[in-house]
C-alpha cells in the first residue's frame, strides 16, 4: 500500500505536532507527510487552531489577570475579615479559625502561582527554544532536488513589521531588536515556508544555545540533505522538535562546538 492511499488521524497529527509521537513512529509521520498534502493542509489547520487559542487567551483572558500584588492584598483583606469576626479568647492562636486561614493561604499560593505561570516574560528573558504553541515551524511545499538547487540557500531577511509582531507574540516588545535574530525554525535553507508560524525571537548571546550555534546547525543539517545522507523530511522534523537534540544528534557533542559569527 502507497503511503498516500491511507491518512493520518487527527490524533497523530496532534501527537506530531506536540512532539509526542515515538521517534520510530515520528519518522514515519514525516516521511507521510511529505508525500502527502492532504495530511499536511489538515496538519497545518491543527496548528493554526492550536495557535488561534493561545492568541484569544493572551488577548483576553491575559489583561484580566490582576497585579501581582493582588493576591497579597485579597488575603490581608481576608484575614482582617476573620480576625474581626472571631470572639477574643485566652491565647493569641485564638484569634481567627486556622481552618480558614489555611484555605486562604492556599487559594493566594494557587492564584499566584497561576498569574506567574501566564504572564509575560520579561524584555531581559533569556530564549534558546521556541515556544512550540507560538511557533510549531511551517514548510514550504518544495522537495529535496527544489531545496538544493535554490539560488538563496541561506535564511531570508524578515521584515521589521513581522518581526515586531513576533516579539509582541512572545511578550518581549520592549527588547532590543540587536540582541535576537528574528530566526526561522526550519530555516528556508531546509524547506521551511515564510510564515509567522516558523519565526521566534533567538539570543544572539545570552545563551550557549544561541542564533550563531543553531546557524551552524542548519549549514550541516542541509549539507547532509543534499549529500543524501539525510532525508529532507526527517530533518525538518529533527530540526522543529528539538533543535538542541539534532544539533547534539549530528554534531556528537553535548555543547556547543565554537562557531565563527556572521552578524
Amino acid at each position: 500500500m502507497r503511503i498516500q492511499d491511507s491518512h493520518l488521524t487527527d490524533q497523530e497529527l496532534l501527537l506530531a505536532a506536540d512532539g509526542e509521537l515515538p521517534p520510530a513512529r515520528a519518522a514515519q509521520v514525516s516521511a507521510h507527510l511529505s508525500e502527502c498534502w492532504p495530511c499536511r493542509a489538515r496538519k497545518q489547520e491543527i496548528e493554526q487552531a492550536i495557535v488561534d487559542f493561545v492568541r484569544l487567551h493572551r488577548d483576553h483572558l491575559d489583561p484580566l489577570v490582576p497585579p501581582a500584588a493582588g493576591p497579597r492584598a485579597l488575603l490581608k483583606a481576608r484575614l482582617a475579615e476573620m480576625a474581626v469576626a472571631q470572639p477574643r479568647g485566652n491565647g493569641w492562636f485564638q484569634l481567627f479559625d486556622w481552618k480558614q486561614a489555611a484555605a486562604a493561604l492556599l487559594f493566594v499560593a494557587m492564584f499566584a502561582a497561576g498569574y506567574h505561570l501566564s504572564r509575560p516574560a520579561p524584555a531581559s528573558r533569556q530564549i534558546s527554544s521556541p515556544e512550540p504553541s507560538l511557533t510549531p515551524g511551517a514548510v514550504a511545499m518544495v522537495n529535496r532536488n527544489q531545496v538544493c538547487k535554490s539560488q538563496w540557500p541561506k535564511n531570508r531577511a524578515v521584515p521589521t513589521s513581522v518581526q515586531r509582531k513576533v516579539f509582541e507574540e512572545y511578550g518581549i516588545s520592549g527588547a532590543e531588536p540587536r540582541a535576537y535574530e528574528v530566526d526561522y525554525l526550519i530555516s528556508p535553507a531546509l524547506g521551511g515556508a515564510d510564515d509567522i508560524r516558523n519565526l521566534w525571537p533567538q539570543s544572539y548571546s545570552a545563551t550557549a544555545w544561541n542564533a550563531h550555534v543553531k546557524d551552524a546547525l542548519e549549514d550541516r543539517l542541509r549539507e547532509l540533505v543534499c549529500s543524501g545522507q539525510l532525508d529532507l523530511a526527517m530533518a525538518q522534523h529533527d530540526i522543529s522538535s528539538d533543535w538542541i537534540a539534532a544539533y547534539r544528534k549530528y554534531f556528537h557533542t553535548d555543547k556547543p562546538l565554537e562557531t565563527e559569527k556572521t552578524d
